[in-house]
């Protein structure tokens, strides 16, 4: 049994930077058992399995599979439109775990119609902040986004000198948490960093999902009806994002491809 498989970096237009993931486009679905096991053999943060005949997308990281992920529904996209599946101007529906997600193939980029979360202020608890290395006085603002927390710090300085202690966050109850604050860079309103040990990814590279939270707080700070955010990873990468009708966030990136080949499985699943 031969499927051909791509790795493409996302939200970036260079290789070896962006978000990478791994993209498996399929005639129909494969077995969820499979699909696990690929995505442990990608080893990226996720891996996107589209089924053709229904148009439904799942991602997988090397551990279990999960709701939404921007950066690989996004490779998707652009793989579909390196194929010829996707023309420029075109729409395509995904049929996801969080509903139906909309991408568009621009010129310039590929568009993302991600749901807008809803931000509840709350009080995270100090181990939590300890854990990802956040003192008090650092602390702007916290939100919880389902089972995910998003942390406002004072300064760019001091988002960028977090070292979390992500064994100890893994003890705590949570999926994954967003540290932001106002940029100090030309062009740029925010920035970010994400943590998620809980799914076995400790930095991820640039996360479109987290975006998403990001842009709802954001755009109650500026005044403005688009944003640019830069994640501040090792490999780091830029995501515009707009407001779209129907309580969506709109997120433009785009990407490359780095490899492509054929996974060669020496029986049927």
């Amino acid at each position: 049994m031969g499927l051909t498989i791509y790795q493409v970096d996302a939200f970036t237009t260079e290789p070896f930077t962006g978000n990478p993931a791994g993209v498996c486009i399929t005639p129909s679905a494969l077995d969820a058992v499979l699909m696990q096991r690929i995505a442990q053999e990608m080893a990226v943060s996720e891996t996107a399995f589209l089924a053709l005949d229904t148009m439904r997308l799942r991602w997988f990281t090397p551990q279990t599979e999960v709701e939404l992920c921007g950066h690989a529904t996004l490779a998707t996209a652009y793989v579909l439109k390196q194929q010829g599946l996707l023309s420029e101007g075109d729409e395509v529906v995904f049929h996801t775990l969080s509903g139906e997600l909309i991408a568009c193939a621009n010129h310039a980029a590929i568009e993302l119609i991600l749901p807008a979360p809803q931000l509840v202020k709350t009080q995270l608890s100090s181990e939590l902040l300890s854990a990802v290395g956040i003192e008090t006085s650092q602390l702007i603002d916290s939100c919880q986004f389902g089972s995910k927390a998003l942390i406002v710090v004072d300064e760019q300085a001091t988002l960028l000198a977090l070292s979390p202690d992500f064994s100890r966050l893994k003890q705590l109850p949570g999926r994954g948490v967003v540290v932001t604050a106002q940029a100090k860079m030309p062009r740029t309103d925010f920035v970010s960093r994400y943590f998620a040990p809980w799914i076995g990814v400790d930095e991820d590279p640039v996360t479109g999902s987290a975006h998403c939270a990001l842009a709802v707080y954001w755009f109650e700070q500026f005044a403005k009806e688009e944003l640019l955010g830069y994640q501040a990873s090792s490999r780091g990468g830029y995501i515009r994002v707009s407001r779209a009708s129907n309580n969506a966030i709109k997120l433009f990136g785009q990407a490359v491809i780095v490899l492509k080949g054929d996974l060669c499985l020496p029986y049927d699943e």
